[in-house]
């Protein structure tokens, strides 16, 4: 038992906080490791309570448990909404976005929230359509930043005494990176990252290919913001 960690020794969440190591592996950008991680919140109707809980995969992947779960447990009452945000180390599947669509179409007072901190074989065209299936539902997909980094650290993971502030310095220019390639992903563009991993010394690098599209389409500051793109000047 860790009772001496998390937010506060009477932390009612602690029992359900992931350890600090957990978490460094699971939401580490650079980490290709085949498990995930779900950490989840929920908040009913005005309420402002949040509960909050983890999962990971089984048999079935985190998002099939997760939707599971939710619907055994709880009785749903159609007049009273549902707010849910998704923490992913891994973006679903398409079979997973499929799933994900038929549970809140059966659903309609829920709404859902996804931060990923990594896309998953987002080369495979069936996973790039099945995150634009769930954008145009209505699905907020969106890569996880410093912010949600933080926020995770702070509400869901057992850190020692006095560590609030000290989650993972995960190297920025990955986040930027596949939020980059999400860009691509929802405007339906062809791919412009590419993951290499070396065995040999285990490094995951990255190379950047980008067409004319990529720069017609996506919006400037998006491609800026990896410190990695030098936009075409037009003299006037």
């Amino acid at each position: 038992m860790a009772s001496d960690k998390g937010s506060s020794a009477g932390d009612a969440t602690l029992r359900r906080r992931i350890e600090p190591r957990e978490f460094e592996v699971f939401f580490d950008p650079r980490e290709l490791r085949k498990e995930a991680c779900l950490l989840y919140e929920i908040k009913w109707g005005t309420s402002h309570r949040v509960w909050r809980n983890s999962g990971r995969n089984t048999a079935n992947h985190v998002e099939l448990n997760f939707i599971e779960k939710f619907t055994s447990e709880r009785h749903f009452c159609p007049s009273v909404s549902c707010s849910i945000t998704w923490f992913l180390s891994w973006s679903p599947c398409w079979e997973c976005s499929k799933a994900i669509r038929g549970f809140l179409s059966q659903h309609p007072s829920v709404t859902l929230v996804i931060y990923v901190s990594r896309l998953f074989w987002h080369l495979d065209q069936q996973n790039r359509q099945g995150l634009r299936d769930l954008v145009n539902s209505g699905v907020t997909v969106q890569i996880m930043r410093v912010p949600e980094y933080d926020h995770c650290w702070r509400n869901f993971v057992n850190y020692p005494p006095g560590e609030e502030d000290h989650w993972p310095r995960y190297p920025v220019v990955w986040m930027k990176l596949y939020a980059l390639e999400l860009h691509c992903i929802i405007l339906s563009l062809p791919p412009c990252l590419k993951i290499l991993r070396r065995c040999q010394n285990q490094l995951t690098l990255f190379r950047l290919t980008l067409q004319n599209c990529h720069y017609q389409m996506i919006p400037p500051h998006v491609l800026l913001a990896t410190g990695l793109i030098q936009l075409p000047v037009t003299w006037r």
